[in-house]
């Protein structure tokens, strides 16, 4: 369980799951206007779908969170802005393979056309 306090941003960007600590601590302060260290969540999600990353900073240094699905895609909140805030039981929900529908309850996800 997280604190309250903890703040969780998606990126509505696709990025490229090559990047490490380094790279998305780059797009967490030039694209998302965020502080990587600050303790907050930071999630982002390849082109395909399939893989997800949250970087986000421990007492003792950035952490490097990864997950990805052998079937299916996970479905982050769309929006209009290069970051979005999501609560931490969207954040379970998500980790799970579930997916909110319009009236935000849990749906599990569809598996996508061609993955394997």
């Amino acid at each position: 369980m997280l604190p309250p306090t903890v703040r969780i941003f998606v990126s509505t960007a696709f990025v490229d799951m090559r990047r490490g600590f380094d790279g998305l601590s780059a797009l967490v302060r030039e694209v998302l206007g965020g502080d990587p260290g600050s303790g907050d969540l930071y999630v982002f999600r390849n082109k395909r779908g399939d893989k997800l990353k949250i970087l986000f900073a421990s007492r003792q240094g950035l952490c490097l969170f990864a997950k990805r699905l052998e079937r299916g895609v996970f479905h982050l909140p769309q929006g209009d802005v290069a970051t979005l805030e999501i609560e931490g039981a969207q954040l379970a929900v998500l980790l799970e393979g579930l997916e909110f529908n319009d009236r935000h309850s849990a749906t599990r996800v569809r598996p996508a056309v061609g993955l394997r």
